[in-house]
């Protein structure tokens, strides 16, 4: 079996697995890591979302030989204690219902506002289109996305 250095939440752990193994599995039954929700296993839900060199990818779909290396951001290396700015609005704005996409709505937003520091709603709905909530809490994702966003300036 392959050797794998994954740097998961500024933690190094190395990883003897199967190449082709989804990460999500890796950062949920291997190490631990269980803020990280899985959803569909196709991609198409969201509730994977993990940050792999600051961007938003889905845990479900990515293989690990793929991040072999990366800087790898779970929900629960976001920050520790709720106090980064995206965690905070949402707890603000009540946005949680039943919670279960919430880690993959969370870890969505917190890459749309490292790139995008002042987005409108047409950029919030464009980043967020493909992370799905059954209890349709949208608007309020939205509120509280505005809400960082005004937090971090």
């Amino acid at each position: 079996m392959p050797k794998f250095t994954l740097r998961i939440n500024k933690k190094t752990h190395r990883i003897d697995i199967d190449a082709d193994t989804p990460l999500l599995w890796v950062l949920r039954d291997e190490l631990g890591y269980t803020g990280t929700k899985y959803g569909c296993g196709r991609g198409l839900c969201g509730a994977c979302t993990i940050h792999v060199d600051g961007e938003a990818t889905r845990s479900c779909m990515t293989a690990v030989d793929n991040v072999d290396g990366a800087e790898i951001t779970t929900i629960e290396g976001l920050s520790i204690d709720n106090s980064h700015p995206i965690q905070k609005s949402w707890i603000s704005e009540e946005v949680s219902q039943c919670g279960y996409c919430q880690p993959g709505q969370i870890m969505t937003a917190a890459a749309l506002l490292d790139r995008n520091a002042d987005p409108d709603d047409e950029d919030i709905d464009s980043a967020m289109k493909m992370n799905l909530c059954r209890c349709g809490t949208y608007d309020r994702i939205r509120k509280a996305i505005h809400l960082a966003a005004k937090e971090q300036k």
